[in-house]
């Protein structure tokens, strides 16, 4: 009787998996399949992870969940069984995918066959007791935790990201706000950049982490958007609820995002390009000024005068000096150099490298010099193994100093006689060497970090050795004017190249300011303005800016909706409203009724004002209609096009997860 018990609690163990399986293989096949979360609780919960009020679980994880189903091979082999008999069923599934010759994976009949011949062998299962009442629970591992449906994970997950997505939304635009974020070592970061917010945040939801990464991506790629990504993808994914209480599948929803995205960004998108004249010349310091300005206002309001100027300049002076080669450059070869107090009006550009420290010498100026790079310190080197030097008289003791700096001498006389006018050393000088130094009228420059001794090798064309010595001609580098400056009553060294050198390009940004928090915020909008340029070397199409775009897509997506049949139409429309989260929310921290802003800005596309955008400066203005029917404000297409498939991508991958299978804490 104990046999044919556990036979039938086995194979109720077995039918429960099939299920589980069945569901992930027959929805797929109608393109609108739903994925399995399915991650390890070692990786993802923090050390005090917080619990849902209702259930008790943990509700704050990390995963990138996949947006393409997941095989059932990979379901069973994730989930970790521990039941033989269901053990058996996972096994089978693994060599069913090994197995080429037995035709594809998904084939249930051929997994209903090894389940018959798992079942031959059940009896192992009488070892093991098998709680029915346990459900899921008896099949995993002790400790695992799992949400799944509708309401268990992705409601859930619409409101991780909608929440994410109302932190970040009162940051965008010229207007929007600062947050204040201390991290988890006591950083106190003042910033409205959105990519620094998220990060910042250290959010462990993995939802909410997915549009983390969504923004990351967008500000790896193109420096700007970030904001658009988070605001976008959570606004869409805040339109589902009111679908669902509609009575519509997740994989409708996710069928209606999928055409609407497809055809914006096909066919709504690229004629807006079109509309605004493209960057001509990538070298023309005018056009590198327009292109830039928007986004340094977007992140520093005020300032975008002073900087637009100053971004183009430096990234002019890294860029290729032969006209016959492509406007391009390297991020990187646009440096920050910041130095606290004064005014952002004193900032300047320096077509070089700056050190943000004095030289050691007294010697302070050097032109047309030489320059060698020591990537170890100036002083006699150690040996390896110790040693005990026997010394009978005090003449012995004499001639061991004498020695030395005999030694010394020869070194320092050797990199002199090369015709090197400047030493720069990754590590200490001694006082012997520094002597020599002085003796034979070179500058000394002490470098304490390997990257910025990296970005001297760059700018002045030298080649850091690891070795005390003379360098060859091709080991030396070369500086127009070297030479010691007081800014902010801070030495810095500055190596400063002629317009054309051809010895390295590399520029610095000196930037003044007078708190560290305003420094470090300055610096982001030059990063993010640095890349946009480069971005518009690359892909100079521009689109019209201040909400225009937004709200253009949103009637053309809402027209396609009218087109569809079906339940998809739903899904489409509320797309088209999701667009509308760019106009509004700029209306809104402009201080502006969102509400009239948004109708007269509708009202002005449909009659044919396709750059009519918000006007932020219409604030407290009695009258006003809070737009502009030609918005100077331009945004980059390939930023945009980028920001709006992120955000679309990541809302697709949430609403495609039906189920979070956490296994036990490692």
């Amino acid at each position: 009787m104990q046999n044919l018990i556990a036979n039938v609690q086995d194979k109720i163990l077995l039918l429960d998996l099939i299920l589980l399986i069945k569901e992930a293989i027959e929805i797929p096949f109608e393109r609108r399949g739903m994925s399995r979360n399915i991650h390890h609780q070692a990786a993802s919960l923090g050390p005090n992870p917080q619990r849902d009020e209702q259930t008790g679980r943990p509700s704050t994880t990390l995963v990138k969940p996949s947006s393409h189903p997941i095989a059932p091979a990979t379901i069973v082999k994730a989930l970790e069984m521990e039941h033989p008999a269901a053990k058996m069923l996972q096994l089978a599934a693994e060599a069913q995918d090994l197995n080429v010759a037995m035709g594809p994976t998904n084939n249930l009949a051929i997994y209903c066959k090894r389940i018959e011949i798992a079942n031959r062998n059940i009896n192992m299962a009488q070892s093991m007791a098998y709680n029915q009442a346990a459900g899921l629970g008896g099949m995993l591992k002790q400790g695992h935790q799992s949400m799944e449906g509708l309401e268990g994970a992705t409601i859930r997950n619409v409101e991780a990201c909608r929440e994410i997505s109302t932190i970040c939304r009162t940051s965008l635009g010229p207007n929007g706000m600062n947050k204040l974020v201390v991290n988890h070592l006591g950083k106190i970061i003042v910033t409205s950049d959105c990519a620094t917010i998220v990060k910042a945040l250290e959010i462990e939801h993995p939802a909410a982490k997915m549009l983390q990464l969504a923004a990351e991506a967008q500000d790896f790629e193109c420096g700007d958007g970030t904001n658009l990504v988070v605001s976008f993808a959570g606004e869409l994914l805040s339109q589902t609820e009111d679908l669902f209480r509609m009575g519509l599948h997740p994989s409708d929803v996710v069928s209606g995002y999928s055409k609407a995205g497809d055809k914006l960004m096909e066919d709504f998108l690229p004629p807006l390009a079109e509309l605004v004249p493209a960057m001509a010349d990538g070298r023309d310091k005018e056009e590198l000024v327009r292109v830039v300005k928007p986004v340094l206002a977007a992140k520093h309001l005020g300032s975008e005068d002073i900087l637009a100027p100053l971004v183009a300049e430096a990234c002019l002076g890294a860029m290729s000096s032969s006209s016959s080669a492509p406007a391009s450059f390297s991020v990187d070869s646009v440096r920050v150099a910041k130095i606290l107090g004064g005014g952002i009006a004193q900032s300047h550009v320096v077509h070089g490298f700056v050190a943000l420290r004095g030289l050691e010498t007294t010697v302070t100026s050097a032109k047309d010099a030489k320059i060698c790079v020591f990537g170890c310190g100036m002083e006699a080197s150690a040996t390896e193994a110790k040693g005990t030097v026997l010394m009978k008289t005090a003449d012995d003791l004499k001639n061991y100093n004498k020695s030395e700096e005999k030694k010394m001498e020869e070194i320092v006389k050797g990199i002199a006689d090369a015709g090197i006018k400047v030493c720069v050393a990754g590590g200490t000088v001694s006082e012997m060497a520094l002597h020599f130094i002085e003796r034979y009228g070179m500058l000394c420059l002490k470098v304490g970090s390997k990257w910025e001794l990296r970005r001297l090798c760059v700018a002045t064309g030298a080649t850091a050795l690891v070795r005390l010595g003379a360098p060859t001609p091709d080991e030396m580098g070369y500086c127009d004017h070297v030479h010691q400056k007081e800014v902010g009553g801070r030495p810095v060294t500055i190596f400063s190249q002629s317009e054309g050198s051809k010895t390295g390009k590399l520029s610095t940004i000196v930037l003044r300011a007078s708190t560290s928090s305003v420094l470090a915020d300055l610096e982001r909008a030059i990063d993010d303005g640095v890349h946009a340029a480069k971005t518009a070397c690359k892909h100079g199409k521009l689109v019209p800016g201040a909400g225009a775009t937004e709200m253009e897509l949103s009637l053309k997506v809402k027209a396609f909706a009218d087109t569809c049949p079906g339940l998809d139409q739903y899904a489409i429309r509320a797309f088209g409203k999701a667009l509308e989260v760019v106009p509004r929310t700029l209306a809104e921290n402009a201080g502006l009724d969102q509400a009239l802003v948004i109708a007269a800005l509708g009202a002005a596309h449909a009659s044919g004002k396709v750059g009519a955008g918000v006007d932020i400066d219409a604030m407290g203005i009695d009258g006003a209609s809070g737009i502009t029917d030609d918005t100077g404000v331009l945004d980059l297409y390939y930023t945009k096009a980028s920001a709006l498939k992120l955000a679309i991508d990541s809302a697709l991958t949430v609403l495609r997860v039906d189920q979070i299978i956490m296994s036990k804490k490692a």
